[in-house]
């Protein structure tokens, strides 16, 4: 029997209340009628008559006859490119469908003091980012009380290409965003809940696209800060026949606090061509990306707490990787009299190539049990879908239908190393993996206070695995699911709409543990291969009210179910399967605009994460290490998702206008969570203050300093519980002398093993533009 090993992987009162939040908001009615930059347009009253001298919205006239007089119906204009910035050629932006649908603008994302690119995704409410192995690896994600490691059940897009990454070295879902420039952001939008037809793959907890910027002014930035950091950063934009030519590049150097620095170095470039509108233009865009680093992964406890290690210290110095991207993409849109099209394509190669040691010297107790992952590939995708507006019965609707396309040609190798030389092959893979999803939605506005969104998509996959050391393990699978969907919204109601949603979705598995029939590690181990695809089943209620000027709240109660949360385990070549699995919980997002110059968001996510029925395997693993208490505790079988968090909170204030002084503080919370399924280990609540001050001079330049971890709390980001051996450990002599039972070695001694939150930090920042 195989023990399992994980990898340690915003936004009621008296009425005195509400009278002095009025007057305190004078001064940002307008911010509550016109920010649309990240907030939805205002809908548009339409009489069954035209007003003289005004014209109907162009939607009003594409509902199949004029609306009977007197009858109100509320139309949403359609967003242009000046209304709310979205990227050329990416098509409408519609109305919300749930109380937790957001975009969040520009502007919000880059008053955000951030350490690392991937920190961004912070500004989508619940979200919290963090990482725990260099500064080239993909971060990790936790939302609506998941752990989502690298990415599983978040998905995520930029300018329409998937960050995703199926069938990786590394986890399944890997998404990656240190490529990503934050400057070159125009709006991120924000959806949670597989309620969504035009969502698929890793979306069943929730989507991130963001969009980039089409034009800038040329800006010149140059960063530098504590632990070795530099930065520096260029972008210009120049009219080019119809349309504008973007330019951006950055250079970046980091060691971190770490014994054994990062020696980060990274190089980033985009180049994109864009002209038109979102609804009627196109954009052709290219960048490449490449970085090499070390890295401090977690340490045990016992370690720093018996002094064999600093805090910042780390087991293994020769950890680390390298890896490089290059994208090409292009996409464009059309409106016409009977709705509008999109359509984009994309193809991208990147690698990696990633040494980690998370278990010291649990499986090699002379050379450790460093290992090296690596991950080749070619992606390819296009996706298109048609709008029509029309009425049925008299009834405005619109029906979307769409196809999306994807396949990804993957190398794929997992090997035993010592200081990054190799000792053995563990397994060697070429993965060919494709899918096509197709989809439908209708929506109809049955009176001017209810809307249905009624949808359906189907996917389907297949991949060929070629398991080069193990043909038993090779193999053809494939897998098809339907998933329905439902969207219903009442209002609004004096400026207060409910929103309610159901349906199904799925994510998939890594296409080797489809196929493995055979331990990697020990042929003579079978094994049973996973589902290629994993249905999620979700449903959620919700409202979203401006009753108050200035301010946007909403409130959202969600379940989702998963039938199994089926990895495969990157870092041992094989699958991990665990049960199904049930969360639910609610988000509060609050984001309140006072005055121009105030601008203040806070949020507050629970949820309660269980497994569903009784883990047998467990009890057997737990009962085969009786006697020897440091390798069993925390293997007793439970109930507890491992690092699912109760409760996630942040909360900030942003003051200043476009010129002069500005300054931002800024809170995140991590709540503890359960590290093990029998809640023996318990990871200690994160909360973390970070903050900015700077001035902008009307010429164009801006001087600011960012503090990172502001009251230098001792934290960590992100704790796990295994087991692992060192070699000051009694269990590490039992076992190199054969003296303790083979399963007991095999588990290890169960500890916390965790990465610090970097300490105080300084980065000073002058920019110009010109």
């Amino acid at each position: 029997m195989r023990l399992r090993r994980s990898e340690p992987g915003r936004r009621g009162g008296a009425l005195t209340a509400l009278s002095a939040l009025a007057l305190l908001a004078d001064d940002g009615r307008a911010f509550a009628q016109s920010s649309s930059a990240s907030r939805e347009l205002p809908p548009v009253l339409v009489s069954g008559s035209e007003t003289p001298g005004r014209k109907m919205p162009v939607a009003s006239r594409r509902t199949g006859r004029p609306a009977p007089a007197g009858r109100r119906i509320f139309l949403y204009p359609t967003p242009t490119q000046a209304s709310d910035a979205r990227s050329a050629g990416s098509g409408a932006k519609g109305e919300a469908g749930m109380a937790s649908e957001i975009t969040v603008s520009r502007d919000e994302i880059n008053a955000r003091p951030i350490s690392r690119p991937g920190e961004v995704l912070e500004a989508v409410p619940g979200l919290i980012v963090t990482q725990h192995s260099g500064e080239g690896k993909a971060n990790q994600y936790f939302l609506r009380g998941y752990n989502l490691d690298h990415g599983t059940d978040l998905a995520i897009t930029v300018d329409g290409v998937p960050v995703n990454m199926r069938t990786h070295a590394h986890g399944q879902g890997y998404a990656d965003l240190n490529w990503l420039i934050p400057e070159t952001v125009a709006a991120m939008d924000v959806r949670k809940g597989p309620y969504f037809a035009d969502e698929g793959d890793f979306a069943s907890v929730g989507s991130v696209h963001i969009g980039l910027i089409d034009r800038t002014r040329r800006l010149a930035q140059v960063t530098a800060g504590s632990f070795g950091y530099r930065r520096l950063l260029g972008m210009d934009s120049a009219k080019v026949g119809d349309g504008s030519l973007l330019v951006a590049g950055e250079v970046g150097t980091y060691n971190g606090p770490w014994d054994n620095p990062d020696n980060v170095r990274k190089l980033n470039g985009l180049v994109r061509y864009s002209q038109g509108t979102a609804t009627d233009g196109l954009s052709v865009t290219g960048m490449a990306y490449v970085n090499r680093w070390n890295s401090t992964d977690q340490v045990p406890q016992r370690a720093i707490t018996g002094g064999l290690l600093d805090r910042f210290g780390s087991e293994d110095p020769t950890d680390g990787g390298n890896t490089n991207r290059f994208a090409l993409s292009g996409r464009v849109a059309q409106s016409d009299d009977l709705g509008s099209w999109k359509a984009n394509a994309y193809v991208v190669k990147s690698q990696l190539d990633l040494f980690n040691n998370f278990t010291y010297f649990l499986d090699d107790p002379v050379l450790g049990d460093q290992f090296h992952q690596h991950d080749d590939r070619l992606m390819a995708g296009a996706n298109v879908s048609r709008t029509l507006n029309g009425s049925f019965a008299g009834l405005p609707t619109q029906t979307t239908v769409g196809l999306q396309s994807r396949y990804d040609a993957i190398d794929l190798a997992l090997t035993d190393t010592f200081q990054r030389s190799f000792l053995s092959n563990v397994r060697s893979d070429k993965v060919g993996e494709g899918s096509v999803g197709v989809y439908a939605e209708n929506t109809v506005r049955w009176t001017d206070w209810l809307r249905t969104t009624v949808g359906w998509r189907g996917d389907y996959y297949a991949a060929d695995v070629t398991s080069l050391f193990n043909t038993a393990n090779s193999g053809r699978t494939n897998a098809a699911l339907g998933s329905p969907k439902f969207r219903m919204v009442l209002g609004p109601f004096n400026q207060t709409e409910f929103f309610l949603g159901a349906g199904y979705g799925m994510h998939s598995n890594d296409a080797r543990g489809a196929t493995t029939t055979e331990d990697p590690a020990d042929p003579a181990t079978r094994l049973t291969p996973s589902p290629l695809l994993v249905r999620t089943r979700g449903a959620e209620v919700g409202v979203r009210s401006r009753i108050v000027a200035g301010l946007d709240t909403s409130l959202s109660l969600f379940i989702l179910d998963q039938d199994s949360e089926i990895l495969f385990s990157g870092d041992a070549g094989d699958t991990s399967a665990t049960r199904a699995s049930r969360r639910y919980g609610f988000e509060w997002t609050n984001h309140y605009r006072p005055r121009s110059w105030i601008d203040i968001d806070a949020d507050l996510a629970m949820t309660h994460a269980r497994f569903r029925g009784y883990d047998s395997e467990q009890a057997e693993v737990y009962a085969s290490l009786a006697g020897y208490p440091e390798a069993q505790i925390g293997n007793a079988p439970g109930n507890y998702i491992p690092n699912a968090p109760a409760m996630v909170a942040s909360a900030g204030v942003t003051l200043g206008e476009k010129t002069g002084w500005f300054g931002t503080v800024r809170w995140r919370y991590l709540a503890s969570s359960p590290l093990t399924e029998d809640n023996a280990f318990r990871s200690s609540a994160t909360s973390i203050f970070n903050g900015r001050l700077g001035y902008r001079i009307d010429n164009g330049w801006r001087i600011q300093l960012d503090v990172l971890n502001l009251f230098n709390a001792k934290a960590n980001q992100i704790t796990y519980a295994y087991g692992s051996l060192i070699k000051t450990d009694s269990l590490y002599n039992l076992c190199t002398s054969g003296t303790a039972p083979t399963a007991v070695c095999q588990n290890g001694v169960m500890d916390y093993v965790l990465h610090p939150v970097e300490p105080l930090t300084f980065r000073v920042t002058v920019a110009g533009t010109f």
